[in-house]
């Protein structure tokens, strides 16, 4: 009560009793919709030496109201207690291992296809003379045509572009 008498939501009598009926009548008048609030007139802000307005000071020339499609305190409110349990769900995600940091997914991912093109750039060298000796042929060419075509293979490849959203 003694809070409400300091914000200005209700008045004391001058003695300092409080009339129930017209306390009644201010508590109800103060806590209508933003558009419709009455509000206590504002504090002027106060002169600190070499300091500017705090934000007890801004707060008290906020406007009066709402802007027009603004949220009320009870949506704002319902909003944060969504958001709160949208954080608890993904905490308990995380902490039963059914969340993985992106981070870590991305440099193995990298780590992989860097492994497998390096695998794929050294099977020319291991295969060629093995494949030239069963087809006859000359083990350079084939080394040097293997290696060409794992090559453009390889760029083919590397122009996939992974979108992780």
């Amino acid at each position: 009560m003694r809070k409400a008498i300091a914000t200005g939501r209700i008045t004391a009598e001058a003695d300092g009793t409080i009339n129930p009926a017209r306390a009644d009548a201010e508590w109800a008048a103060s806590t209508k919709a933003p558009e419709e609030r009455v509000l206590p007139p504002a504090r002027p802000a106060r002169a600190r030496a070499g300091a500017s307005a705090g934000a007890d000071d801004v707060a008290a020339f906020a406007p009066a109201s709402a802007p027009s499609g603004g949220n009320t305190y009870a949506q704002a409110r319902t909003a944060n207690e969504v958001l709160k349990a949208q954080h608890h769900k993904l905490r308990i995600a995380q902490l039963k291992g059914e969340l993985i940091d992106r981070s870590q997914v991305m440099a193995q991912v990298f780590a992989l296809a860097r492994a497998e093109r390096d695998a794929w750039l050294n099977w020319p060298a291991r295969i060629s003379s093995m494949l030239a000796a069963e087809l006859g042929i000359d083990p350079h060419v084939m080394h040097v045509a293997l290696e060409r075509e794992v090559r453009q293979h390889l760029a083919e490849l590397g122009e996939f572009n992974a979108r992780l959203e």
